[in-house]
């Protein structure tokens, strides 16, 4: 059963249009993962699936209301996490938590009591009374993921859950995500964190230039690089120069990038190592460094949006900055 559905989304400011047209349904109990570079149209997505932003055109449905007509029942059964945090500096973690709980009119003694148990839960308990400014950025995150679901959502929204925070905090929050799934919470997860998407999602659309290019379940989308050999050589001397002497020569393998001194092949067949080495020899070229791939989430994300992993990690290091 759907509890999320999405027909024809779009938002447009001024001329530019940042989601165009988009279509996808959410499965109920599932963790479904929107997977795209930063500026692809995720985040406006989400604010409009959340009454944040107001549709230019399309329809959605969440738990069964019109959310262009009934987006405040809607945000009654929602929980949101945005990518920034939206607490209060000079309130402690347990003044942000109470405070939160309030505006769903939880009673005091009820969110009092909730607002310790989340504490416990993402091991901020000895910070509880400290003022949030004073929190790191990965107990920021742990508090701001607590303050969505202080009223015990069936819908959580995360934008980036782990972006910009450390790795032992990231690993906190990707089991708490995957306990509160198996507790019946559906996930929507924003991210551009390829691990984030193969770690915890169930299925996963592409978003890429505002546009939904691909929707499917990890399992279908892993098929296709099931038999497929990979292997990266680390060359002295650009890497594009030879890609079309090496399909020349192993036509039966796919040049599936270059990148600087890198080039990465693919194959339905075992790739011998020797040939290739020989084939570099014979053209004076060294290689450095050859390794073997495990096809990964990466692979297809590469194959199916044309963007390099490598522009991801860049923008992951430009957010942390």
């Amino acid at each position: 059963m759907n509890i999320i559905e999405v027909n024809n989304l779009s938002k447009q400011f001024g001329i530019f249009t940042a989601v165009n047209r988009v279509s996808f349904t959410v499965e109920t109990g599932e963790i479904f993962g929107f997977l795209g570079p930063n500026g692809a149209g995720k985040t406006t997505t989400i604010n409009m699936l959340t009454g944040l932003a107001r549709p230019t055109s399309g329809d959605l449905f969440i738990s069964g209301y019109d959310g262009k007509k009934e987006m405040k029942k809607v945000q009654g059964s929602i929980g949101v996490v945005p990518d920034e945090s939206n607490l209060y500096d000079d309130m402690s973690g347990f003044e942000n938590l109470t405070f939160c709980a309030s505006l769903y009119g939880i009673p005091k003694a009820v969110r009092e009591k909730r607002a310790k148990e989340l504490l416990e839960q993402f091991d901020l308990a000895d910070t509880g009374k400290r003022k949030f400014k004073a929190y790191s950025k990965g107990m920021k995150r742990k508090l701001t993921i607590a303050a969505g679901v202080i009223h015990e959502p069936s819908i959580l929204f995360l934008d980036e859950p782990t972006t910009g925070i450390d790795v032992e905090s990231a690993r906190h929050i990707r089991s708490w995500i995957r306990d509160l799934n198996n507790k019946g919470t559906t996930i929507f997860l924003t991210t551009h964190y390829i691990e984030d998407a193969e770690r915890l999602c169930d299925r996963i659309g592409f978003i890429v230039n505002g546009k939904v290019i691909q929707v499917s379940s990890k399992d279908d989308l892993m098929k296709n690089t099931k038999n497929e050999h990979i292997m990266e050589f680390f060359l002295d001397q650009p890497a594009e120069l030879f890609r079309n002497d090496l399909l020349d020569r192993f036509p039966l393998i796919r040049v599936k990038r270059t990148q600087g001194e890198k080039i990465r092949i693919g194959s339905d067949q075992i790739i011998h190592l020797v040939p290739f080495i020989n084939f570099f020899q014979d053209r004076n070229v060294n290689v450095l460094e050859a390794k073997i791939i495990r096809p990964s989430l990466e692979e297809v994300f590469v194959s199916i949006t044309g963007i390099e992993i490598d522009k991801l990690k860049k923008e992951k290091e430009g957010k942390k900055k």
